[in-house]
């Protein structure tokens, strides 16, 4: 069903069918593997990159690490728990920054149609490629091969005729691996996958669907479009299409991104002033991490917070000009929640967003923030 031959050709294209070809690249451990590279006694060891504080937050994890169950927006804390021998080594965004960008240099060798997601992952159109090479499985290799040999880094590479199913596929042989799902295999492919692996389906989502029966990708595809929008509403449309390997959407190479943040569900429901000032401090370096990773600039600053009812409310405060620094992103972040102290009632999630960003059009602060959920 799946064809993990490098040297085959894919033969998908752009003929008569209008397939694309689409290439997921992401890079293994990415943050972490930087570290690894550039102290060689970290080799082979478990490494968390990230604060090993009591308010520590893991961004990244070896391999190495993730047997012992560490895992990315995991509390430090509970990671040394898991793990005795961790090794905690401080965020480097210069570091991860120029390695990303000859990974980048290495798309622009072979397509300019490039889609980043962020520092470590990126879609990419090869359906005419530069150098005529032709098999989407071969570019996938080559780009591979390079990224090895200009970054002493491994990257795992999904090959198929759309977004969902290339990203799918490059999670397949993590670390340092390739799959490619051909035209006419995609339907089949996701028929064996449990649910959990779609996009979007979260722990809560995935519980609901259990419950529901479903548990794989064909107990999805058994059920209609009625039975899913009566279930799951705005998300019913995409998971029809997800069940089927259906995935129109092109690869975005000018998308610009409208906001950076991060949020985070808690353990324990939280409803102090205290223990809220606490965790938002905690939110404010995790974003600020991000925005710095992202070289983002802008100018408006959003908290959310959600109660245990699921209440969500959201508030904005903007600079006359872009926030300047971390100082000022940390000012306007505490202004905006010492605004709604006393809270009607304790909160399950906080978040904040960096909005308003230079050169976007327009932004959604809610819905663009990447969630670090600790439950």
């Amino acid at each position: 069903m799946v064809s993990r031959n490098p040297d085959e050709d894919d033969g998908h294209g752009s003929g008569p069918s209008g397939l694309r070809k689409i290439i997921h690249v992401d890079m293994d451990a990415f943050f972490a593997s930087v570290e690894q590279r550039d102290d060689p006694s970290l080799k082979g060891k478990p490494v968390a990159v990230g604060g090993s504080g009591g308010r520590g937050v893991v961004a990244a994890a070896s391999y190495e690490a993730r047997v012992f169950g560490v895992r990315s927006a995991m509390p430090s804390v509970t990671a040394s728990r898991l793990c005795p021998h961790l090794i905690f080594v401080r965020p480097r965004f210069d570091a991860y920054k120029e390695a990303s960008r000859q990974i980048r240099r290495v798309f622009e060798h072979y397509t300019p149609i490039i889609e980043p997601l962020s520092l470590d992952e990126a879609y990419l159109d090869v359906t005419e490629d530069k150098l005529g090479i032709g098999s989407a499985t071969r570019i996938a290799t080559l780009i591979r091969q390079e990224i090895r040999a200009k970054t002493r880094l491994t990257a795992s590479a999904g090959v198929s005729y759309n977004k969902f199913l290339a990203k799918l596929a490059s999670d397949q042989n993590k670390p340092d691996g390739l799959c490619v799902i051909r035209p006419g295999e995609g339907a089949a492919f996701v028929a064996g996958l449990p649910i959990r692996r779609f996009h979007g389906v979260g722990p809560k989502a995935e519980e609901r669907m259990q419950k529901l029966g479903i548990a794989t990708g064909a107990d999805l595809a058994a059920k209609d479009i009625t039975f899913l929008r009566q279930h799951f509403s705005s998300m019913a449309d995409y998971l029809f299409r997800a069940a089927r390997g259906i995935d129109l959407r092109p690869v975005a190479a000018h998308r610009v991104r409208k906001s950076v943040g991060g949020e985070r569900t808690f353990s324990e429901d939280i409803g102090s002033g205290a223990g809220l000032r606490n965790t938002l401090e905690t939110i404010i370096d995790i974003v600020w991490d991000r925005i710095e990773a992202a070289s983002a600039r802008g100018r408006t600053v959003t908290l959310k917070l959600k109660f245990t009812d699921f209440h969500i409310i959201t508030r904005s405060t903007s600079a006359p000009d872009y926030v300047s620094g971390k100082d000022e992103f940390a000012r306007l972040s505490r202004a905006l929640l010492e605004a709604e102290l006393p809270l009607r009632g304790p909160i399950r999630l906080m978040g904040l967003t960096l909005g308003n960003l230079e050169g976007a059009e327009s932004e959604k602060p809610a819905r663009d923030t990447a969630q670090l959920s600790l439950l």
